[in-house]
């Protein structure tokens, strides 16, 4: 059976190479898209969807999108993590299994980055691990699609 991903990127994530180095690295989204590519066909993803937005109704529209085609999602919804009910009931309302990524380690930053409106609806956790985080969601994901 065929499986698919969406990786959804949400505000700022555009700037990644350029934006704070030494919190997100010197990787450009586009790097971590190659990278995500890459990893996603050795696990035999029929698809990979690689999108980003700084506007939260998109990335709503996105995941009700990969939940009508049965995909999962790895998603690092930035700064929407920390504000987004949307983007909880989104997931909710469609089941879509979400791994949940952050490059930065959120819970040894600003202490309104310690609370996650994502994390309760997703799957897994990843954070902190840089953009290496990317494609261990992806392994996730394969592994709870194909179970």
């Amino acid at each position: 059976m065929p499986i698919e991903a969406f990786i959804l990127n949400g505000p700022n994530l555009n700037l990644l190479g350029t934006r704070e180095p030494g919190i997100y690295g010197s990787l450009t989204l586009a790097d971590i898209e190659a990278n995500c590519r890459e990893k996603a066909a050795a696990l035999g993803f029929s698809a990979v969807e690689f999108r980003q937005s700084n506007h939260e109704g998109v990335l709503v529209d996105w995941i009700q999108e990969a939940g009508r085609r049965g995909a999962g999602v790895v998603m690092n919804p930035g700064a929407y993590t920390h504000t987004s009910i949307a983007l909880h009931d989104a997931i909710k309302g469609t089941g879509v299994p979400v791994i949940e990524v952050h490059i930065s380690n959120v819970h040894a930053r600003e202490s309104f980055r310690h609370r996650s409106f994502v994390s309760p609806v997703a799957a897994g956790v990843i954070v902190g691990l840089g953009p290496l985080g990317y494609t261990l969601a992806l392994e996730a994901l394969a592994g709870l699609l194909k179970g």
